[in-house]
């Protein structure tokens, strides 16, 4: 993943101004699925896996999900591991830690086979910096 992409860029946990939970259900949902941040602030994502399945969640534009997601369900078995997202276990919590440069929407979503479709798929809503 090319730093400072339109999504933002990785970055380090001691750089991140405050930490957001996600929980990550088998209803197929990310809870909160909305996300308001400023433009330039760097984001802990504490993300919880509380279903039985395994969830991920994967932040991008709706474009490179969608993509992403096509390839997830030719090859399930596809591990596929980027700065950008976090891939979880049942019971198990990760971390995700990113900056958002740039304003507008990123999405995030779980690419596992069937659970972008199903709805599991939120967006980080950034504001201008400085408003």
């Amino acid at each position: 993943v090319p730093h400072n992409t339109p999504i933002g860029s990785p970055a380090l946990p001691a750089k991140a101004t405050h930490t957001m939970e996600v929980d990550m259900t088998d209803g197929m949902r990310f809870t909160p699925a909305d996300i308001s941040v400023k433009q330039g602030e760097t984001v802990r994502f504490v993300v919880r896996n509380s279903g039985k399945l395994k969830h991920e969640l994967v932040l991008g534009t709706a474009q490179e999900l969608k993509s992403h997601y096509a390839a997830m369900m030719k090859n399930p078995e596809m591990e596929h591991a980027e700065p950008n997202m976090v891939t979880l276990a049942p019971g198990k919590t990760g971390e995700v830690v990113w900056q958002f440069t740039k304003a507008g929407k990123v999405d995030f979503g779980c690419l596992q086979p069937g659970h972008y479709d199903a709805g599991m798929k939120g967006a980080v809503n950034v504001a201008q910096a400085g408003r």
